[in-house]
């Protein structure tokens, strides 16, 4: 009985270091280009979002019955958008532009009563004068420099930041006109008797992410119509300020309305200790309505996402991607619970 050939292992040796090198240089492409990947991933859950509210103005009729094209749908809804934020403005515009220069002109008289406030109660060694503030900044920021490098760092940062704006309105635009193209394209990747629940999954997914998108922008409408109305109602000066700066918080997860009621407390105590708790309050007490009232309500019941899932969400964002990885966690936990029910269907 003759013995077993041995097969050489050298190929299959060769193999698995091959695939475990091209592993390793996707990651890394993957990793440099991360930045990019994160503007693409956002204009996607863009154009996940908009698709239907693009395919309901797509159906309306035009002259001789014909229906308006899919680029002028689109463009149609990003004129709508600006209109409202032109409108919002020309409204808005005067008395913040007021109360934002007599803000400007009271912060130093502020800042003093702030001052003397920390050390009569032993909070502060000393007045801090601006030199002090400004050669303390990188000592608290954890950064070196002198005010020129972090200038331009800064006019640098907000540069980049119109840029990945302007590329996310591009790019959304051209995969909203193109949504049907990409979505035959991923569909026929698919088993064909698995396509119909993959096209119920997708759209599953785009009215969900349509649904928090809605509802991303109702919040913060909420909430800085409210906290203007209850600045005023206190008695805090710049109110109307104060109250954009709280609905653009809105807008930031997690940290958001902490950043935006720091400066009202901070104008309240200009005022007296008591303005400045009254704010304190309004502000804890409006941020507990919108925890367990209007985001249950929004999130869980139109986007269809339960109140852990979203906690679980925010925190991996916030950890991975900080305020953008937040911002983009209860979309992202929406297409993955659709995914995971499409996976793992009830019996």
């Amino acid at each position: 009985m003759s013995a077993p050939v041995r097969q050489d292992p050298r190929p299959l040796i060769a193999w698995t270091v091959g695939l475990v090198a091209l592993t390793v240089v996707v990651l890394w492409a993957l990793y440099l280009a991360r930045d990019v990947i994160l503007l693409i991933y956002i204009s996607v859950v863009l154009a996940i979002g908009f698709r239907p509210i693009v395919r309901a103005v797509e159906r309306r009729r035009l002259i001789a019955n014909h229906r308006v094209p899919r680029w002028l749908a689109i463009l149609a809804i990003y004129l709508a958008i600006l209109g409202v934020v032109v409108f919002v403005g020309a409204a808005g515009l005067p008395p913040l532009v007021t109360q934002a220069q007599a803000l400007g002109a009271g912060a130093p008289e502020m800042i003093a009563r702030a001052q003397d406030y920390l050390v009569s109660h032993g909070l502060l060694d000393h007045r801090l004068t601006w030199q002090d503030v400004v050669q303390r900044a990188p000592a608290v920021a954890g950064v070196g420099g002198d005010a020129v490098s972090r200038a331009l760092l800064t006019i640098v940062g907000l540069a980049g930041g119109a840029f990945g704006l302007v590329t996310i309105l591009i790019l959304t635009f051209y995969l909203l006109v193109e949504a049907d193209e990409i979505s035959d394209t991923l569909t026929r990747l698919v088993p064909l008797q698995h396509r119909k629940r993959f096209a119920a999954a997708s759209q599953n997914i785009s009215l969900k992410v349509s649904a928090w998108l809605g509802g991303q922008l109702l919040l913060a409408v909420v909430i800085g119509s409210s906290a203007t109305i209850g600045l005023w109602i206190i008695g805090v000066p710049y109110f109307f300020v104060l109250g954009v700066l709280a609905g653009i918080g809105e807008l930031i997860p997690m940290v958001g309305p902490l950043l935006s009621a720091i400066p009202a407390v901070a104008v309240a105590l200009s005022v007296s200790t008591g303005h400045a708790i009254t704010t304190a309050i309004f502000f804890i007490v409006q941020q507990q309505v919108e925890n367990h009232v209007l985001v249950p309500k929004i999130m869980s019941k139109q986007v269809g996402v339960s109140a852990v899932t979203v906690l679980v969400a925010l925190l991996v964002g916030a950890s991975l991607l900080g305020i953008i990885g937040a911002l983009l966690a209860v979309p992202t936990a929406a297409m993955i619970q659709v995914l995971f029910d499409e996976l793992t269907p009830d019996e």
